[in-house]
């Protein structure tokens, strides 16, 4: 079956479609919305992420998820670039999961306005969500938005550590953006030289 094929879909009908579309697509609403490739820095901060959340959480129960693993809220169902879920949960499934702890976007200006209302009202919405975080590609800001702090964004900065207390896990946003270089990143970097060579 096309995903194109139709204007309204049932979820049974999305999910099946899916499995044999060319490029992936999100579910909102009955309808399907296809989603456009990402770029190299996406998808390194992303990698750096979960690695980050693979090594921290190995032997733990929760595990982390990238791209290709979606996550279902009310019937809408969406890909989030890293996720965290936490156990097992009744409705879990080989291909979607109900109940994450942490999800993370990385923004890209076609996905920017979408992360900001859209997702971030819906993914809110998760029972068991802990923690939404938003991270620039393009500069380096890191925002938190936790249920410990009623879900207002903290942001982070090159230097900072991000602690995420409820899956035991803390991050660098130096590691994050591991490997990608922006303006941010050479004024840092130019700063930490300064310090470690002080002029006479």
């Amino acid at each position: 079956m096309s995903l194109a094929a139709k204007i309204k879909f049932t979820e049974s009908e999305y999910l099946t479609g899916e499995m044999t579309a060319e490029i992936k697509h999100e579910f909102v609403d009955g309808k399907v919305y296809a989603m456009a490739g990402a770029s190299e820095k996406h998808n390194i901060i992303s990698l750096n992420f979960a690695s980050e959340m693979k090594y921290q959480l190995k032997g733990k129960e929760c595990m982390p998820f990238m791209a290709d693993m979606k996550v279902g809220i009310q019937g809408d169902i969406y890909y989030p670039d890293v996720m965290v879920v936490c156990g097992e949960h009744k409705d879990d499934t080989e291909y979607v999961k109900y109940s994450p702890k942490l999800i993370v976007e990385v923004l890209s200006k076609s996905t920017r306005a979408m992360d900001h209302s859209v997702k971030l009202n819906n993914y809110l919405k998760i029972p068991s969500l802990e923690y939404y975080v938003i991270v620039e590609q393009d500069y380096c800001e890191i925002s938190v938005l936790s249920r410990a702090a009623g879900f207002v964004s903290k942001f982070y900065y090159l230097g900072d550590e991000i602690e995420f207390p409820a899956i035991e896990a803390i991050v660098t946003v130096n590691d994050i953006y591991d490997r990608i270089d922006n303006e941010d990143k050479k004024r840092y970097l130019d700063s930490l030289l300064k310090e470690n060579n002080p002029k006479p």
